[in-house]
């Protein structure tokens, strides 16, 4: 059982190569890798200097003015990802294509630019995508496009936001009682579905299934469930699950991915559009800076979490 979450101070046991090594050779073993011991040697500095150096990046954005987090934490969080990379891909990286983001954006933007309707397209190669398969068993579509808004909507903290400024909520609290997540009954209008098509619905988005009691919309937790590739995403601020009130195509993607994709997009402003960077930190002419602001305070304290309960899983 791993020990709860608070900040870095969790990722010390980590700055021992004698515990990386065992803790990628478990690693190797579950993951059914030839020579887990020799590979586990080999490995354990390289995945120790990654988390080290991420939690640099993450140290000196918490110090930075907001021109430079973006850049700051979506490097951190880089280095963070290869560290979990290397717990189920001892070879990583094998070729200079998977070292690319694996994403893309529109270099020059347009007139009356809004963040929220940007987008950013995925790759066939690079990170994002090799990063999917590597920890989450999941193949990405080349091509697709995601845009920034939706993403955003699926960051639960930042449902008072939404509603504080949309005036909509973008999700629903889910009460966890004697080991049963509990739905409220409201999601039903918001999915357009009866009770009965929603239990059909709602198992078909976890990976080994859920299934439902008789009573209401309550399902039981077990072992198998890994809610990482889910519709339910975790508050981390106020400490529960919780279930978006869109359907979209992306309300399974993992957190991890979601902030990878925005964090990408900001860093790629912040380094390339100085003139509409600036003027957003300086003038807070819309609903892009509260929100931008907001999801780099979260990110902060959110990345490395998300990254240990990887890493403990």
């Amino acid at each position: 059982m791993s020990i709860p979450y608070s900040d870095w101070k969790n990722f010390s046991c980590f700055f021992s190569a004698e515990y990386s090594q065992i803790h990628l050779k478990r690693c190797y073993q579950k993951g059914s890798v030839e020579n887990p011991e020799q590979k586990s040697y080999e490995n354990c500095y390289t995945f120790l200097y990654y988390l080290e150096h991420g939690q640099i990046y993450y140290e000196q954005a918490e110090k930075a003015p907001l021109i430079l987090k973006p850049i700051l934490l979506f490097y951190g969080l880089v280095h963070l990802i290869k560290a979990c990379i290397l717990t189920t891909d001892p070879a990583y990286p094998e070729t200079t294509a998977v070292l690319a983001h694996g994403v893309s954006t529109r270099k020059k933007k347009k007139q009356n630019y809004l963040f929220f309707q940007d987008e950013v397209k995925i790759q066939k190669n690079g990170l994002f995508p090799f990063m999917s398969e590597k920890l989450f068993h999941m193949k990405q579509l080349e091509g697709e496009k995601v845009i920034m808004e939706e993403l955003l909507q699926l960051i639960p903290e930042l449902d008072d936001l939404f509603f504080l400024l949309n005036g909509k909520r973008t999700f629903a609290k889910i009460h966890l009682l004697n080991e049963q997540f509990e739905i409220p009954e409201a999601i039903l209008d918001h999915y357009h579905m009866t009770e009965n098509r929603f239990k059909e619905y709602f198992p078909t988005k976890f990976k080994n299934g859920i299934e439902f009691t008789n009573e209401g919309l309550s399902f039981k937790l077990n072992d198998k469930i890994h809610l990482d590739v889910s519709p339910l995403k975790f508050n981390y601020e106020d400490k529960f699950h919780a279930i978006p009130l869109h359907k979209s195509n992306l309300f399974t993607l993992p957190e991890l991915l979601i902030h990878y994709l925005l964090l990408y997009n900001l860093s790629m402003i912040a380094r390339y559009e100085t003139e509409w960077w600036s003027e957003l930190t300086k003038m807070m002419p819309n609903r892009d800076y509260p929100f931008i602001d907001t999801f780099l305070a979260i990110t902060m304290k959110k990345g490395p979490f998300l990254i240990y309960q990887y890493l403990m899983k």
